[in-house]
């Protein structure tokens, strides 16, 4: 075990000290029939007098967060899952024995205390303790109290000292569980159907990305983890399953910043006989019933603005984005060469590789996404950059897709799905192309995936919502590592 200090030394002994006197250090378990949060709910109107006649004898139980020594008497506060309360130890309640065992813990420790509610001269709600029993020891000290844990690195790495200090912290986990049980709800009572599609994949699909690799000794194959559970749903719908969705995890093997991490939660969701368009309106609809729901405002406020998500929310071209909000001009998307020429111009890096398509997405990504706070819809993605979407039938060299961008980020991606097997083997067929040429993040053929489109795939149309994106606007979080739990970091030096 690491030393830290004096601290950790004056703890190790006296754990030696409750061991030669006989004490459990680690019992087992401790029935508990009030909480703080519950304590504070059912008698924190109560007044001195009501409390001091009704007597209210309760078993909590907590981490002590503070402690105040008064010699034969002390205060602590101690936290249990839903919040704090005080504790008034006394020798002469308590007894000698466990007063003196009391003695021995520190600020971390968990305790089980029996008592009676009351209020201190000041009039905090406090259980005076007539039992007292100690539940964990913690040999390691907490993070100094007035300073707390404020080192980024650390609270990431070491999220449940993170928890235990930092109670807004998990104010953001609490709301990202509510927010992702509202999508459930939202979904369901709509008649979709969720499902669990698998995390290992013999042919990674369903999105533009470079895949983690792993291999199955038993059946002596590759694997990959995920990029997107896209063609696993679609299979399913194929089946017969006209409204389906998924919430879980995608891996795809990419850098690290306050937007991604390799490890995300994704929604994903696909409807049957619908259109983008259909989508972009449920879409609308998700969001305001889920905001409302979690939130009660349909006006955020992120990074020190203001976002209103009050529908209808703007829909616009990408070419027309590009021109509108980008600077640039329409001359300069005439053609793959003056589009490549312009971007080079406005200094945005390029191999000289790119697709037409390829060459306008990355002008987006630079001049436009940046400065779309307020939700919008931007549609008539190039084919070139869309193999899974439908093309559209007036223009066949863009897409009936939508990207939805909000506070600068996308935050969703959807599209009518193409269904026409041919077409979508061709599409395969070039991204197989390209990843020839040396692109690690072109999707691959996959044959049973169009097999299964021979059969019939009913008209679609599918999207996919990034959760934690989402939950960073929600919690006005600067970082994605903010609403995950265990966000992947390099491994800790020394």
């Amino acid at each position: 075990m690491e030393k830290i200090g004096s601290v950790f030394e004056d703890r190790l002994k006296k754990i030696e000290r409750l061991k030669e006197q006989g004490t459990p250090l680690y019992p087992a378990g401790f029935h508990v029939d009030l909480t703080a949060a519950e304590a504070l709910a059912r008698y924190g109107d109560m007044d001195s007098g009501a409390l001091e006649d009704r007597k209210p004898e309760h078993r909590m139980a907590g981490r002590i967060m503070a402690l105040r020594d008064f010699g034969k008497a002390s205060f602590i506060h101690f936290k249990d899952g839903t919040g704090r309360l005080q504790a008034y130890i006394r020798k002469d309640r308590v007894g000698e024995e466990a007063f003196n065992l009391f003695k021995l813990m520190d600020i971390g420790d968990f305790v089980g205390i029996q008592g009676t509610l009351f209020r201190t001269r000041t009039g905090e709600l406090t259980l005076l303790a007539e039992h007292v029993q100690l539940l964990s020891k913690s040999a390691r000290p907490l993070p100094e109290k007035w300073h707390g844990l404020t080192d980024v690195e650390t609270r990431y790495r070491r999220r449940y000292l993170d928890l235990i200090m930092n109670d807004q912290v998990k104010d953001v986990f609490v709301l990202r569980s509510r927010m992702i049980q509202a999508i459930r709800e939202f979904f369901i009572a709509r008649g979709f159907l969720e499902v669990e599609t698998p995390m290992m994949q013999p042919i990674p699909g369903g999105a533009t990305a470079r895949p983690f690799k792993t291999h199955h000794n038993a059946l002596d194959m590759d694997l990959y983890l995920r990029v997107a559970p896209e063609l696993y749903l679609k299979r399913l719908v194929v089946g017969g399953i006209e409204r389906v969705f998924e919430i879980n995890r995608n891996f795809r093997n990419e850098g690290i910043s306050i937007k991604h991490n390799p490890e995300f939660t994704m929604l994903e969701f696909y409807m049957s006989y619908a259109t983008y368009e259909d989508l972009m309106d449920l879409t609308e609809e998700l969001f305001t019933e889920v905001l409302t729901n979690v939130l009660g405002t349909l006006v955020l406020r992120y990074q020190g603005r203001d976002i209103d998500f009050t529908p209808p929310w703007r829909r616009v071209v990408l070419k027309q984005a590009l021109c509108e909000i980008g600077g640039v001009p329409e001359s300069a998307l005439e053609g793959r060469e003056q589009s490549i020429a312009w971007a080079r111009r406005s200094g945005i890096d390029l191999t000289g590789n790119e697709e037409p398509g390829e060459v306008l997405t990355k002008l987006f990504d630079q001049l436009v996404e940046p400065s779309l706070d307020h939700p919008t819809f931007v549609c008539g993605y190039p084919t070139d950059v869309s193999p899974l979407s439908r093309r559209n039938e007036e223009d066949p060299l863009v897409t009936d897709r939508f990207e939805l961008f909000i506070a600068g980020r996308e935050l969703a991606n959807g599209f009518t799905e193409l269904n026409d097997p041919e077409d979508q083997r061709m599409r395969f067929e070039a991204q197989v192309a390209k990843r020839e040429r040396g692109d690690k993040e072109a999707q691959f053929m996959d044959k049973d995936y169009l097999r299964a489109l021979e059969y019939g795939m009913p008209p679609t149309a599918g999207e996919g919502i990034g959760i934690d994106r989402l939950v960073m606007l929600l919690t006005d979080s600067a970082s994605i590592r903010d609403v995950i739990l265990f966000p992947h970091m390099r491994p800790e030096q020394g």
